[in-house]
């Protein structure tokens, strides 16, 4: 964590990864946000990274309810439920969505960022992106996929194709992006419990799961971002900015799922400027 809590009546940022099973690393430059005072908090889900792992929890452990109930207990815990702000990316938007419907007293505001609204969207808007993909491609996606063998390298291969065009699109990745990556997969137990084997293939506990019906129960401002290639097409984030009342939508140009990595002036210059106006 940068920034010490109540030494400024600025509220604390918390960063909610994305995954779920993930790691907080592929964020880590939020820090930024520090420098105008504002304290950022990065902590690793229950499951990932340095937070303890749990590799036989079954599927019935991996819930929704688990991931909200842990982040009120890190609020309470660390003295931030009174005065704070949501960052949450992917997954971590969803999540963020949710607890913030609950009205909670001490929220101040809220990112979303590069997230669906339901994994039904989700699921529907892979299969465009998917179509688009060279058909050699594909076909060797859906040959492991339907095999089971999704973890061959003839698989990642292929999986890098849809990876550097709808999730990262800085080649070489950088290197907190990729310690994200190499961390989950070497991990995987909540990501694949929770989303399945790759972004595009969801068919983890989530894949039903959606926000849209509590999205007009949000009562903070709302900032809403996505990148022009991004995976979270806007068909899967137009409900954010539809439902939630007052909500803002940014769209990077020149991003997919990361556009604080692949247009991080903008992106810090739109946070930075909504996090003003919320002070």
């Amino acid at each position: 964590m940068t920034g010490t809590p109540g030494t400024t009546h600025l509220p604390t940022v918390v960063v909610l990864h994305g995954g779920p099973g993930s790691t907080h690393d592929y964020l880590l430059s939020l820090t930024e946000l520090n420098r105008e005072g504002w304290p950022v908090l990065h902590y690793d889900q229950l499951g990932s990274g340095g937070s303890t792992h749990l590799p036989d929890a079954g599927p019935d452990f991996w819930t929704v309810e688990l991931f909200l109930e842990e982040l009120d207990n890190l609020l309470r815990s660390l003295g931030l439920a009174d005065n704070y702000v949501l960052f949450g990316h992917s997954w971590g938007g969803m999540l963020a969505a949710r607890h913030a419907a609950d009205r909670p007293g001490g929220l101040r505001g809220l990112v979303i960022a590069n997230s669906p609204a339901s994994y039904r969207l989700w699921r529907q808007e892979m299969e465009v992106l998917r179509a688009a993909l060279p058909p050699e491609v594909d076909a060797v996606l859906r040959k492991h996929e339907a095999a089971g063998t999704t973890d061959s390298q003839e698989y990642f291969t292929a999986m890098r194709v849809f990876y550097d065009r709808h999730v990262c699109r800085v080649v070489p990745w950088p290197r907190d992006y990729l310690a994200s990556f190499m961390d989950t997969a070497d991990n995987p137990t909540v990501y694949h419990t929770m989303n399945g084997p790759s972004e595009f293939h969801v068919i983890g506990t989530l894949k039903d799961w959606s926000v849209e019906d509590r999205l007009p129960d949000i009562g903070v401002p709302t900032l809403v971002i996505s990148g022009r290639y991004d995976e979270a097409t806007p068909v899967t984030v137009r409900p954010f900015h539809e439902l939630i009342p007052g909500a803002r939508w940014e769209i990077f140009e020149n991003s997919s799922h990361v556009p604080h990595l692949e247009e991080p002036e903008r992106f810090f210059e739109v946070v930075t400027r909504f996090l003003k106006e919320l002070a």
